[in-house]
């Protein structure tokens, strides 16, 4: 499918993105390794905020750091950027640290993760748990359904790369209650990579050939399931979500959030339409990137910067002077 090109993202250019990333990204790694998850995920927040309101943009956080009496900042329906009421319209998706017990703990795969798309662009999802299932590019459309067991997604995924289910790997959430389908999947023979957190990075591992993952399925923040189609837009692979739901509460939430059919099962497109930009920046090594290091009075980011409508990834390594 072709993404028309947007005139109004052109006017927040690419690289902008990179640097709130990287802002975020910096801040919270002045506190990996220090046990504080509450505090490296305020240091990300507060240096993304800032960089956001430098940009010249009528930005609307659309998925963010929760509702607006749970975040003081960042959070759902805010308004950032310093052209409010007369720049392009931008719908933002964010999550200043992707990871925060990762960060907090300094292990693999925390980032600073942002998205954009034109007003409308992003599904405003509430801040619950959503059922995904993704691959990578390059296999025929509907290959993978949630209606369908682990093991018919894993037997179908296989027959079309031409190899055994038993020779497939898939990434999951090391949770308890994935262990169901961890069951399942090793019943098959199938290789399992557990992570302990940060799905975004999970599900855009299986665009990545280098990362031998060809799977990713399990239970996750919805938010972060609209950031990974974001980025899923601009390199291919395919994507099924379903919103689920534990309590009237979280029912409620999404009513609020214009979120009427429960049972529905979203595509890719649904969650992220027309052209978008998506940037990450590594906040601790990963599979994705390099986290931030510090050699004297120097710090290097290593980020990603895709487009949907041009098919462009840039990897950008900067070096950053500090004091």
């Amino acid at each position: 499918m072709t993404t028309t090109r947007s005139q109004t993202l052109d006017r927040v250019l690419v690289l902008e993105m990179v640097r709130v990333t990287e802002a975020a990204a910096i801040a919270a790694s002045t506190l990996t390794g220090r046990g504080d998850e509450k505090a490296a995920d305020a240091a990300a927040v507060d240096a993304m905020r800032t960089a956001l309101n430098s940009l010249y943009m009528d930005g609307t956080v659309v998925i963010g750091e929760g509702e607006r009496d749970e975040a003081p900042m960042l959070f759902i329906g805010e308004k950032v950027g310093s052209a409010i009421g007369k720049g392009p319209k931008i719908d933002i998706a964010l999550d200043p640290l992707e990871g925060t017990t990762i960060c907090a703990t300094a292990g693999p795969n925390a980032l600073a993760v942002l998205a954009i798309a034109e007003e409308g662009g992003l599904l405003n999802a509430p801040d619950v748990y959503m059922d995904k299932i993704a691959v990578g590019p390059g296999y025929p459309e509907g290959i993978i359904d949630l209606d369908k067991s682990p093991t018919e997604n894993v037997t179908a995924l296989a027959a079309a790369k031409g190899v055994k289910p038993s020779e497939i790997i898939a990434c999951v959430l090391d949770r308890p209650r994935h262990s169901k389908i961890i069951a399942e999947l090793r019943a098959l023979g199938c290789g399992i990579m557990l992570i302990g957190d940060g799905d975004v990075a999970g599900v855009i591992a299986t665009t990545n050939p280098d990362t031998t993952i060809d799977i990713y399925m399990g239970q996750g923040g919805a938010p972060e399931g609209v950031l990974a189609c974001a980025a899923l837009r601009c390199v291919g692979g395919q994507f099924k979500g379903r919103l689920l739901f534990r309590n009237d509460d979280e029912r409620a939430r999404a009513a609020k959030w214009g979120v009427t059919d429960l049972d529905k099962q979203y595509d890719l497109t649904e969650l992220a339409r027309g052209d978008c930009i998506f940037a990450a920046t590594g906040v601790t090594d990963g599979s994705l990137l390099g986290g931030v290091k510090r050699k004297g009075k120097i710090m290097t980011t290593e980020s990603v910067v895709m487009r949907a409508s041009s098919g462009t990834v840039r990897w950008v390594k900067g070096e950053h002077r500090i004091g």
